[in-house]
């Protein structure tokens, strides 16, 4: 079974090493590196190609937010994960649309950081639950006028963006629907091109403000 590589990014030797001993004693994990900044962050998943970052949010030299930004672009594969002690609307918003699939607390519980790993190697997105009503409470206070691209969509495809709101990975979505994946992943394509939406947490966000999907 393949090892999902995780870089460990935070200005805090104490907690990345607390963080690095948790996840090595996980059997489908391994810590390929740690970096304390943002500059090294991008260093070091340049080399070591890990397949989930845990990205702290402010550092020294360069911010996490816009060393995900610069990630985001340059490696697709990389899935992000903010876990942070901030959770005001700037810095999440700012954060999800930096390209972060996953923002979650730093005093949250052991598995709510596993299962977030676990979600985002598996191409899927996870919000810490405060984090994840805060993202409905500000979406429910918007204008729901430029939601009207849902009409767009097909029942098919309405039927996948709520599957990916769940946070349901494509395998999955395909059993649900007796399609194949590369069936599911066409949808996938259709839905970002339609909304105009760049990957699965910005259409995670839509599916929230659009009311297709309710967080609770």
């Amino acid at each position: 079974m393949d090892k999902i590589g995780v870089l460990i990014v935070d200005d805090h030797t104490l907690f990345r090493k607390g963080v690095r001993k948790m996840l090595e004693a996980e059997a489908d994990m391994v810590v390929v590196g740690e970096a304390a900044n943002g500059r090294e962050a991008l260093e070091q998943a340049r080399a070591l190609m890990p397949d989930v970052a845990l990205m702290d949010i402010q550092m020294p030299e360069l911010d996490g937010i816009e060393a995900t930004r610069i990630l985001s672009r340059e490696m697709s594969h990389l899935g992000i994960i903010f876990i942070t002690m901030h959770e005001n609307d700037e810095f999440v918003f700012r954060g999800l649309q930096a390209g972060g699939r996953g923002y979650i607390l730093k005093d949250s519980d052991p598995d709510t950081v596993l299962r977030a790993i676990r979600a985002v190697a598996n191409g899927e997105s996870l919000l810490g639950p405060s984090i994840a009503q805060k993202v409905m409470r500000h979406f429910q206070g918007m204008d729901k006028a430029h939601t009207s691209l849902v009409d767009d969509l097909t029942a098919r495809e309405v039927e996948v963006l709520k599957l990916i709101a769940e946070g349901i990975g494509n395998k999955e979505i395909g059993g649900r629907l007796s399609i194949s994946d590369k069936t599911v992943k066409n949808h996938i394509n259709n839905i970002l091109s339609k909304l105009h939406l760049y990957d699965r947490t910005q259409a995670t966000l839509y599916a929230i403000r659009s009311g297709l999907v309710k967080v609770e």
